[in-house]
C-alpha cells in the first residue's frame, strides 16, 4: 500500500518534539492494547504523568536525527493561533476530568504518526528513564523480560561503534489515522534510510500485532527475526511468598523484540 498523497514522510526535529511526545502518550494512554488494559483508572493523570516524565526518551531519540514523522498535508486548524504557530498542544494539566476525545481536540497540530529511533551505541541514560517507569511500572519490565528471554550473544549484534545499530522505541498513530499504511510506510522508509546510512540493523520491541507483524516481514533485501516473545496472559512470575502472579494481566497481546538484519549476508 503506497503513502496515501496527503502524507508525508518527514525527519522529526527539535520543534516536533512535544507534538511527537503527545501522540505517544496518548496513543498508549487510549489505544495500546496493553496499557489501557493494565491501567484502567485515572488516564488522563497517568497521560499528563508520562507525558512530562518521557521528555528525555522522545528529545534523545529527535535529537538522534533518525526519528521520522508522518504529517498530513492538507490538515486543518481547529485554532487560529495554532495556525500561526504550525501547531500547537493545548492540554490543561490540571483537567484530570479531560475526556479522551477532549484531549485529541486539544492536540491541534499536523503531525499524526511517529516512528521514533536513536543510534543503539548512544545507550539511553536509564536514570532519565526512571521517573516514566514509576508512571509506568511495567514498561520497564516489558525491556527487562524481553531481555531475559533474548538468549543471542550481545556480542553478535549489539553496537560496538556509531553507526551501527539503529534502537527503535515509540511507534504510534492516531487512531482517525490507521488503516492507510502509515505505520508501515515509516518503518520501510526508515529501514531504506539506516541501510544507505550503512547501519547493519534495527532492534524494536513492540506490543502491538501489527507492529510486530511489519517489523518481522520486512521488505527485501531486509529480513526480521523474532528473537524473544511472551504473552501477557501467560506470563508468570513467583512471588516472594510463593505464590504465582501474572503481572501483565488482563493484558492479552504478545509482546516481542525483533531484530531487522539490514545487510543480510
Amino acid at each position: 500500500m503506497p503513502l496515501p498523497p496527503q502524507y508525508e514522510i518527514r525527519s522529526l526535529g527539535p520543534e516536533h518534539e512535544e507534538w511527537a511526545r503527545a501522540i505517544c502518550f496518548y496513543t498508549n494512554m487510549f489505544h495500546s492494547p496493553l496499557w489501557p488494559v493494565v491501567y484502567p483508572e485515572n488516564k488522563p493523570r497517568r497521560l499528563y504523568g508520562s507525558f512530562q516524565a518521557g521528555h528525555y526518551l522522545i528529545q534523545h531519540q529527535i535529537n538522534s536525527g533518525y526519528s521520522l514523522g508522518v504529517f498530513c498535508k492538507d490538515y486543518q486548524f481547529r485554532r487560529p493561533e495554532s495556525a500561526a504557530t504550525g501547531g500547537k498542544l493545548y492540554w490543561d494539566f490540571n483537567d484530570e476530568n479531560a475526556t479522551e476525545q477532549e484531549l485529541l481536540e486539544q492536540m491541534d497540530f499536523p503531525l499524526v504518526s511517529i516512528a521514533m529511533a536513536y543510534d543503539g551505541y548512544h545507550a539511553l541514560d536509564m536514570t532519565k528513564i526512571a521517573p516514566l517507569v514509576e508512571t509506568l511500572p511495567l514498561f520497564g519490565a516489558v525491556y527487562h523480560i524481553l531481555g531475559d528471554l533474548d538468549k543471542r550473544d550481545p556480542s553478535s549484534w549489539k553496537a560496538t561503534a556509531p553507526g551501527q545499530v539503529l534502537k527503535r522505541n515509540s511507534t504510534s498513530t492516531l487512531k482517525s489515522h490507521e488503516g492507510r499504511g502509515l505505520m508501515r510506510q515509516a518503518a520501510e522508509e526508515m529501514m531504506r534510510r539506516a541501510a544507505a546510512q550503512g547501519f547493519r540493523g534495527i532492534q524494536i520491541e513492540t506490543i502491538s500485532a501489527a507492529v510486530e507483524k511489519v517489523w518481522s516481514n520486512p521488505p527485501p533485501p531486509f529480513k526480521g527475526n523474532v528473537v524473544a516473545r511472551f504473552h501477557t496472559l501467560t506470563y508468570e512470575e513467583k512471588a516472594e511468598s510463593g505464590e504465582t502472579i501474572y503481572p501483565f494481566r488482563p493484558g492479552n497481546t504478545s509482546i516481542a523484540a525483533i531484530y531487522v538484519d539490514l545487510q543480510p549476508r
